[in-house]
Parts: structure tokens; sequence; C-alpha cells
């Protein structure tokens, strides 16, 4: 399904489901064996919550998160196998590329980071790439309404660009000692996860 790339050009594709998905891995690989990976992650509870905001914008009869994060409420079990949690086992994800691909061919972009300075995680995208940089803070502004930075003036149009109406909503509202229980969870994955990377991306 990959177009045909002249010499000098660069495909890109991308989709939140390879990263998670068992058999991307093998069979990225069988597609292009030096294909470089960017994943983005970011902080495993706030992704979760997010990711619960978009579901029930879509669904809004669903249990509440606090009936979905347990399996048993009263022990306080994490139930992790529940979607918006078990993505978040970002360890557990990156050892099945790690069994395809050399960690030099993965790089990854810290979802925070992402927001906060744009054009410095764009310019390692870049450099990763082996790309001249051409996209720098010139390029961006701040949305204040949406909490994003958006692209002043995409190639090819007139007007700004900003992130859909899905991004940046108030997010549901979680009571705070489930949140506690949640990166008490997460804590030695994300450890593991800093360990595989050789980097701390300073969740809590």
């Amino acid at each position: 399904m990959m177009p045909k790339a002249l010499e000098g050009q660069i495909v890109m594709e991308k989709t939140p489901r390879y990263f998670v998905s068992a058999e991307a891995p093998e069979r990225v690989h069988a597609m292009s064996r030096g294909v470089k990976l960017i994943v983005v992650v970011r902080d495993p509870v706030t992704r979760a919550i997010s990711d619960y905001t978009q579901i029930i914008s879509k669904t809004p009869n669903i249990p509440p998160f606090e009936g979905l994060v347990f399996k048993n409420r009263t022990t306080g079990q994490i139930d992790s196998q529940w979607s918006p949690l078990w993505i978040g086992l970002y360890a557990q994800h990156l050892e099945r590329w790690l069994a395809w691909f050399p960690r030099h061919q993965i790089h990854l972009v810290s979802g925070e980071t992402l927001i906060s300075d744009p054009a410095g995680e764009l310019a390692r995208v870049q450099d990763f790439l082996g790309l001249q940089r051409i996209v720098t803070d010139k390029h961006f502004y701040f949305n204040k309404t949406k909490g994003f930075p958006c692209l002043k003036k995409p190639e090819g149009s007139s007007k700004p660009h900003c992130l859909g109406k899905t991004k940046g909503r108030t997010h549901a509202s979680i009571r705070p000692a489930v949140v506690r229980r949640l990166r008490d969870f997460y804590r030695p994955h994300n450890r593991r996860f800093y360990r595989m990377v050789g980097q701390d991306f300073g969740w809590q």
C-alpha cells in the first residue's frame, strides 16, 4: 500500500495502532528492514484519561472510568487488559519492536515536550530522518484556547493549522485517589521503559 518513492524522497505513514500490534513489527520488517520508526509517547496515566475522554465523546453510556480501571475495586487491582491502560505499557510493546529492529532505528518523541517545545522535538525528528532542519520555532504559535501549538501557515495554505476539535478537550474528572493508584501501577513499567530506551521522561 506504500507509494513508490524517488531517490532522495522519504515516504511517511502514521497510525497509533502499529506500536501495540503483535503482528506489526514482523510485517514492517518484512516490508523494509531499514525503515526508521518514530513513536510518540506521553504519561500513560494522562494518556489513559485522554483515551477515556475520547471514548465517552462517542459512546456516552459507557461505565465510569473507575468502573473500567479496576478488576476489583475493593483490593484496588488494576485491569491492565483494558485498552486505555494496556496501551500505556510501553516497555511491553517496545520489546516486540526491538526483537526486529535495532534501537538506533527507533526514535522516541515526548508527547509533553511536543506540546511545550514543538520546534525542539521536530528538530530531533529531522535529525533522526537525516533531513535539513527546515521546521523551526518560527513555524509555530501557541493557541491558548486549545492549549496546543499550531502551525502558523502550512505550505499551500493561507490559514494557520491547529489540531482538530478532538484535541485539547477538557479531560474527564477522575478522583485523585484513582490517579494515585494508576501512578503506582505504572511506576515499575515506566522505569523499565526508561532503562530500555536510555531516557527518563519524568512521568510521576
